[in-house]
């Protein structure tokens, strides 16, 4: 008697262990499928983008991956990065495209009814789903006005820029420039299609400051630059006001030691980890607004510790 009580109690335990087990598999099989492809991952400000993303998968129940090719510039790279995700079938895929030829591509998403993302960088693509990231008129705006506040009415400065046909670093250009001249700033020159390698706008700046020499401020549409500019500043022994875009690390290190003026900087963890939340409530067809703005911090001596502590946690 005893004996059949515990065949039927090991049956029985047996029969609700399966269950659970079925229970759990269909569980983690309807975690939705999320990928990322950004357009590198070389750079502080893209691993930032990443911890984001990477919290977003935890917190929101999402199955997801970040990928990325080499470099920022490998466009053939990212196109066929897209076309291997594309044949994976995810729910939901978000991009920071590093070109507008991306587009085509994307298109084939929408054909497979994959909702699109953009991430960081907005091209006029249709049907994307919405755009989070940065106000990049704002952000050049800002950093305009963090440079005039260093300067006099009159004074003259430069601008150092990437692509300046390119939507972020154009944009970037156009609000600092807006800013300066509506504080009385002159822009004596406007140096753009640079790299972003601070050892090349190096030299850019040092030819600049032979052609200029009555420059008082320079801003650079990244941080990169503007350390660049500003090392070759220190080689001709002169104190310049000098302010980047992106709060990298370097860069808020030197606005706490004073030896930079200011960086105004986007919020990538924000950034990434939105891109998620956006992603969970599209696939739980819930609608977005077309343009998520990330926001804009102004980082100055002020604050520069508290941003710096926060950024070298996310980087460990």
């Amino acid at each position: 008697m005893l004996r059949n009580k515990l065949i039927i109690l090991t049956i029985a335990f047996t029969f609700i262990s399966i269950m659970i087990g079925v229970v759990n598999n269909k569980y983690l099989a309807q975690k939705p499928k999320v990928v990322v492809v950004l357009k590198g991952l070389e750079t502080q400000y893209w691993e930032i983008v990443k911890a984001g993303v990477e919290k977003g998968f935890h917190d929101f129940g999402v199955e997801g991956k970040v990928v990325a090719p080499i470099s920022e510039t490998e466009i053939d790279a990212q196109e066929m990065l897209l076309y291997r995700v594309l044949n994976e079938n995810p729910d939901l895929l978000v991009v920071s495209p590093i070109d507008s030829d991306i587009i085509p591509v994307l298109e084939k998403y929408v054909e497979k009814n994959i909702p699109v993302l953009l991430l960081d960088t907005d091209y006029p693509f249709e049907n994307k789903t919405a755009y989070i990231g940065t106000n990049n008129f704002q952000l050049g705006k800002m950093g305009g006005m963090v440079l005039a506040s260093k300067l006099q009415p009159g004074n003259e400065v430069a601008l150092i820029s990437g692509d300046i046909n390119h939507s972020i670093a154009g944009e970037r250009i156009k609000g600092a420039k807006a800013s300066l001249e509506a504080a009385g700033i002159i822009v004596a020159t406007k140096e753009v299609d640079l790299p972003n390698e601070s050892e090349l706008v190096k030299q850019v700046m040092e030819t600049i400051l032979l052609n200029y020499p009555n420059i008082k401020g320079v801003f650079a549409d990244t941080d990169i630059r503007a350390l660049g500019a500003l090392e070759a500043i220190g080689e001709y022994d002169l104190k310049l006001p000098v302010v980047g875009v992106d709060g990298i690390n370097e860069m808020i290190e030197l606005i706490e030691e004073g030896i930079i003026a200011g960086s105004v900087a986007q919020n990538p963890f924000d950034m990434g980890y939105k891109s998620i939340e956006s992603a969970k409530k599209v696939i739980d067809g819930e609608s977005l607004e077309q343009n998520i703005d990330t926001g804009v911090d102004i980082i100055i001596k002020g604050n520069a510790t508290e941003r710096l502590n926060f950024q070298q946690k996310l980087l460990k």
